[in-house]
């Protein structure tokens, strides 16, 4: 690693405006700071890789002018350094033969361009991500909830689970070979430091000044992984290639490491470049130092919220040389417990979770370790997916407040019962069957009744005056009452469908309750005149010809009798006085006699008419109660039913409807 200071940059700064005096000509298209012209640096760029990365290497032995590139030497000699920072980010230097190599790659630019342009055309492309079932199955969960949760939820509260679907589908079409893991922490915690010990070549910026790294800057360890740098936005200029050996390539072959701008950086904008990236990366390696590992920022914006992606996360403890004997184990402990404190699992005893490792950038210290670790982190190809099945359940645990209460939820069967009785009672269908029920008994009285009892009844009413026989409240009054039974009926009927239900979803059944309550009275008006007492009188049973029969016969008894007395008080006929009187008296004895005795057997058929009325009313009003209002709250119970299913799929834990 090429350890840089703020002295170093002034004197090499200094080196390159005297060697910039000696320029001609044909290098005033160099930048200022850099070694190379633009066009020779873009040429080396792309002969280096085909992905658009600048290969940072050290010269090898027998390498020809035409493989000229770019290669660190010691910054620290200055006999040795003839270059300066390129852009003030990325600290790569030339030899005293620059220079020379610049002429013959100007002519030879050309051919090789066109076959670094062959080269990138033919090389291989990588195999596409592969999701496995059971991620497979909830994000299709998850994209059939939103489905069905758009026209009750808001487009903001949706906005995170539709963000992880889409970045799910953008992920599964990039490599899966590939594993990009973002190096993160607080200013002058050593990332960057950390990030060139990596790399085994002076990539990004070190030193003092703060903040140092302004943009993100990526190392990838092998080709195939420029879509995937390109989704994370880092444009070509800031795209290299680390200081490759055998070992180091087999070891993290596959990596991409990012260097971020410091997350508490004073510059706004580097801290959403930050914010940015870490919401696309695969894991994250989070660089802490003792002073500064214990930072409420770091716990309360970062690592708390990001604790169920503890799986593809590295937390490491840097610059443990400046901490003497034992206090570093110290440090390590007491980081440790902050992470638990955190909800973070850490991956220890074989368990899944994050690992925490101490280290220094600066000695190299714990450097193979992290490679180690990495190495086989990367090797293992699961970590996209991981970090996909965490943002899973992050955005299922946001959701979780509009989906599931832990309350039992749905409208029983004594509450859709009660609802229909108090439609039932708001058109008087205990009134109307009683009503029945007498109209059955009238006529039976008119029927079996004596003559002369019909007679003294008819006469009674129409002497009666009419006065104080009309309905004591009037007919608008019996109709307001009404509505407002409906009304208190819907009311309380869509209480009990909406209790246990998320907010949206009961305010969703109360809306759906409302729009069926519009219209309900007048419709149960119209339905208790058609399903009220039919036209004409109520049927008869068997036994009404016999009793009217046998009144007819008590009545001519009667008339006999009475004929035949008068006819022996005129002299008409002889007199005999216990025949006629007994005539009489048994038609006078047997009419009421037949006309009780009907009434005692018409009170059950006058029972089951008048109750068959009240039925026929009931089940009428209970029918227009279904269709609107219960069969709206059923279909909204239904949907929550679903969507909770859905949500169930998504967490994996098989919720049902409650």
């Amino acid at each position: 690693m090429t350890a840089v200071t703020d002295q170093d940059h002034t004197d090499e700064m200094d080196h390159a405006d005297h060697a910039d005096n000696g320029r001609d000509a044909d290098a005033k298209d160099e930048r200022p700071g850099n070694p190379l012209p633009v066009e020779d640096a873009q040429e080396i760029g792309d002969q280096g890789d085909t992905d658009g990365h600048a290969r940072v290497q050290a010269d090898a032995p027998g390498r020809t002018e035409s493989k000229a590139a770019v290669h660190p030497t010691n910054p620290t000699d200055p006999e040795e350094s003839t270059g300066s920072w390129d852009d003030g980010l990325i600290a790569r230097r030339v030899n005293e033969a620059t220079a020379a190599q610049q002429a013959a790659a100007v002519e030879i630019r050309a051919s090789r361009t066109q076959a670094a342009h062959n080269a990138h055309h033919t090389a291989p492309v990588p195999a596409p991500l592969a999701y496995d079932g059971p991620l497979r199955s909830r994000l299709d969960a998850l994209r059939e909830l939103v489905g069905l949760s758009r026209t009750r939820l808001d487009s903001g509260t949706l906005a995170e689970a539709g963000r992880v679907l889409d970045e799910a589908a953008a992920r599964r079409r990039l490599s899966g070979q590939h594993t990009v893991v973002a190096i993160a922490g607080a200013t002058g915690s050593g990332k960057s430091q950390l990030f060139n010990a990596l790399a085994g070549v002076a990539i990004s910026e070190t030193g003092v000044r703060r903040p140092t790294t302004a943009a993100p800057i990526a190392c990838s360890w092998s080709d195939g992984a420029a879509t995937l740098i390109d989704r994370l936005g880092i444009p070509g200029r800031l795209r290299r290639r680390p200081l490759q050996s055998a070992e180091m390539e087999a070891q993290l072959r596959g990596l991409v490491l990012v260097d971020l701008p410091d997350h508490d950086s004073a510059a706004v904008a580097h801290r959403e470049q930050v914010d940015r990236v870490l919401a696309l990366v695969d894991a994250v390696i989070w660089v802490v130092d003792p002073e500064k590992y214990a930072d409420a920022i770091l716990h309360e914006r970062y690592l708390r919220p990001m604790a169920g992606h503890a799986e593809v996360m590295f937390v490491v403890l840097n610059q443990i040389d400046r901490l003497p004997g034992e206090a570093a184990d110290q440090v390590l402990d007491d980081l440790r417990r902050l992470l638990d404190e955190d909800g973070i699992a850490l991956g220890e005893y074989g368990e899944p979770g994050a690992t925490v490792l101490s280290l220094s950038a600066l000695t190299g210290d714990g450097i193979p370790e992290l490679r180690e670790v990495l190495g086989q982190f990367v090797a293992d190809r699961g970590a996209a997916a991981r970090r996909i099945s965490a943002d899973v359940d992050a955005a299922a645990w946001r959701l979780r407040p509009v989906y599931a209460t832990g309350r039992r939820t749905g409208l029983s069967e004594e509450a859709r019962d009660e609802f229909a009785a108090r439609l039932a009672d708001s058109v008087g269908a205990t009134a109307a069957g009683e009503a029945a029920e007498r109209a059955w008994l009238r006529n039976a009285n008119r029927a079996c009744g004596t003559p002369w009892l019909r007679l003294w009844r008819w006469y009674n009413d129409r002497r009666e005056p009419t006065t104080g026989r009309l309905p004591v409240r009037a007919q608008a009054d019996e109709e307001a009452t009404a509505r407002q039974r409906v009304e208190q009926a819907v009311r309380t009927v869509a209480d009990r469908a909406s209790g246990g239900l998320p907010a949206p979803w009961a305010q969703a059944v109360r809306e759906a309750a409302a729009r069926g309550s519009q219209g309900l009275p007048e419709a149960l008006d119209e339905l208790a005149a058609r399903a009220g007492l039919p036209a004409g009188r109520p049927p008869r049973p068997g036994w009404w010809p016999a009793a009217v029969l046998a009144q007819a016969s008590m009545t001519i008894l009667q008339v006999v009798g009475g004929l035949w007395l008068l006819g022996q008080i005129i002299g008409f006929m002889a007199p005999n006085l216990g025949v006629p009187v007994l005539l009489m008296v048994a038609g006078i004895i047997g009419g009421p006699l037949v006309e009780w005795s009907c009434r005692l057997a018409a009170r059950g058929p006058a029972r089951r008419y008048g109750l068959d009325a009240e039925r026929r009313l009931r089940e009428a009003a209970a029918g227009c109660g279904r269709a609107r209002v219960l069969d709206p709250l059923a279909a909204e119970l239904l949907r929550y039913r679903e969507v909770r299913e859905q949500y169930g799929r998504v967490t994996g834990a098989g919720i049902g409807a409650g």
